[in-house]
């Protein structure tokens, strides 16, 4: 992924996670991302029972394949699979759209 199209998705999910979490709930959710090479992972965080440490948990994930996003989901084991419900699309946006929507309930609990 070249530097433009990291800075834009950077702002992108920026903004998503900024606008995603209310306020009043802040100190009980918080909603992260991982850039590494050409994979965004979208993460979200929550305090850990009886401990002030925040524990990750991993959302989805956002691979550019070809100049294609594709999403994928994470098992129990922490292995990654593509999601082949949905298209492969250049637009990263449309892809998220899809995670934000979770018709299938693979991302949000």
């Amino acid at each position: 992924m070249d530097e433009f199209t990291k800075k834009r998705i950077g702002k992108i999910m920026d903004k998503y996670i900024s606008n995603k979490i209310p306020a009043h709930l802040s100190n009980q959710i918080k909603l992260a991302y991982k850039i590494r090479g050409n994979n965004v992972t979208l993460i979200e965080e929550r305090p850990a029972f009886r401990s002030e440490q925040w524990v990750q948990r991993a959302i989805a994930q956002f691979r550019l394949d070809q100049d294609q996003w594709k999403i994928y989901w994470q098992d129990s084991k922490d292995k990654w699979h593509f999601v082949d419900d949905y298209m492969a699309d250049e637009n990263f946006e449309n892809q998220l759209a899809i995670v934000e929507n979770n018709e299938r309930g693979m991302f949000w609990s």
